[in-house]
């Protein structure tokens, strides 16, 4: 529907009014629509239709939702994961009821909910998939999710949890085996030692010094058999860094270990930083960079059972709050350590929501929409120093999708201070320019082992 720009430009306004601001809104409204046809519920506003008539539609204050504003959003259904659910409902899944929220977890989460958090009221707390509370189980306190319906679902919608989809697009090539892996198993802080089988396409980039000596640099993923995807601050010197002294290992279980029949090595060849890579305000913005391997001509990297190419999902595509993706590298285990995991490790953190991340409480203006954050709900894993520049995976349709590349963080798995990762989709016209690639997917590899 069409609607001249001062029209358009006043319902809006009207939309984003609080509830505060009821008052004058029922004192306007007569002025501005005529008078009130009362179709509208809990204190939502009747706004006729620019069709005419008695074509009518409502405004609903906060909290409300639905044709009619009939819908008690804040109690009988969640918004997303239910972040700022701040219902009554006090029933688990399984129909237990739960148990009050004790006095820690008050002090920490609940200071200005309802009676100071004095309740056993269903809350999503520590980002979970979904509003939880504790239930008394098999003679011990247990955490169960809460069985609230998200808001504005469809009848016949069964969907309660996030769960990865892609925007339609076409299928990678049917030979193609990008996001394929051998091993399921499932430091990173608090993660567990990976076997490089379940994360083929994960790099080790070295930078090689004067005396001949390679120096672990960063991670990065394998995108093509000629190209491996890392973080730009892994180059500090920009577009002047010199490609012969690098090099890149794929294949390898540790640092400090080398596996012939499992190694691929390679000198690069050529060397992009993204060219709006800034990190004047602290963050880390546009944080991505390309290496092309030298290998002989038309030809890199061999698919093997430890070497393998990651996928690259749709342009612009977002997955939701809550789904659970795998992250892998070489960086330290903790916080503070002066020497990286000597093997490499894996952890899985949950994505959270982009306003989240951007609360004061968080990072706030320093998350751009290049970046965004990820961390496990007890924040025990997360990315540490070392870890830059490997993936963030996420699994769809059986294959695992390159969303993000490990950037930034406040520490390692502190409270509130979650991984940065950068946001691939957003660049890949700029992996296509450089590379030549398909903007969707990584190619196949060459030459499959025999």
């Amino acid at each position: 529907m069409h609607v001249t720009k001062g029209l358009g430009f006043l319902l809006c306004a009207l939309a984003a009014l609080s509830t505060t601001d009821a008052g004058l809104l029922r004192k306007e409204r007569s002025v501005l629509y005529g008078r009130s046809r009362g179709i509208c519920q809990n204190g939502g506003t009747s706004v006729a239709s620019l069709l005419g008539g008695d074509h009518l539609f409502c405004l609903c204050p906060d909290g409300f939702v639905g044709d009619n504003c009939e819908t008690d959003s804040s109690d009988s259904c969640i918004i997303g994961m239910g972040l700022y659910y701040r219902g009554t409902r006090s029933k688990s899944r399984s129909g237990r009821t739960c148990l009050e929220w004790d006095l820690h977890t008050r002090e920490s989460f609940l200071t200005s909910d309802v009676n100071s958090g004095r309740h056993n009221y269903c809350r999503n707390l520590q980002f979970r998939l979904r509003p939880w509370c504790y239930v008394w189980k098999n003679g011990a306190r247990a955490r169960e999710y809460c069985r609230i319906p998200r808001c504005n679902v469809q009848p016949g919608d069964s969907s309660e949890d996030p769960s990865p989809t892609l925007n339609p697009s076409p299928e990678p090539p049917k030979a193609s085996t990008c996001g394929r892996r051998n091993s399921r198993q499932m430091k990173i802080v608090g993660g567990t030692i990976a076997t490089v089988e379940s994360h083929p396409w994960v790099a080790a980039i070295f930078w090689i010094s004067k005396s001949r000596q390679r120096v672990f640099r960063c991670g990065g993923s394998l995108i093509s058999p000629c190209w491996v995807l890392t973080a730009a601050h892994c180059f500090p010197e920009g577009a002047a860094t010199k490609a012969r002294r690098l090099s890149v290992i794929l294949g390898k279980s540790a640092l400090n270990e080398t596996v012939p029949y499992s190694e691929q090595a390679f000198r690069v060849d050529e060397v992009f930083v993204h060219e709006a890579f800034d990190n004047s305000d602290g963050n880390y913005n546009n944080d991505i960079a390309l290496l092309r391997l030298k290998g002989r001509p038309g030809q890199c990297a061999n698919e093997t059972r430890t070497v393998r190419t990651v996928c690259l999902p749709p342009p612009g595509d977002r997955l939701q709050s809550g789904i659970q993706c795998e992250i892998a590298g070489y960086g330290k285990e903790q916080q503070g350590l002066w020497y990286n995991s000597q093997y490499l490790r894996q952890g899985k953190v949950l994505l959270l929501a982009q306003d989240v991340c951007q609360d004061k409480d968080y990072y706030g203006h320093l998350i751009t929409g290049n970046m965004f954050c990820a961390a496990r709900p007890d924040w025990s894993q997360d990315a540490c120093e070392g870890d830059s520049g490997g993936p963030l995976v996420c699994e769809v349709d059986d294959r695992m999708y390159l969303f993000g590349i490990v950037s930034w963080g406040d520490g390692c798995a502190r409270e509130n201070r979650p991984g940065v990762y950068t946001m691939v989709t957003n660049y890949n016209q700029w992996i296509a320019e450089k590379t030549g690639l398909s903007s969707f997917t990584a190619s196949p590899m060459l030459a499959p082992e025999k």
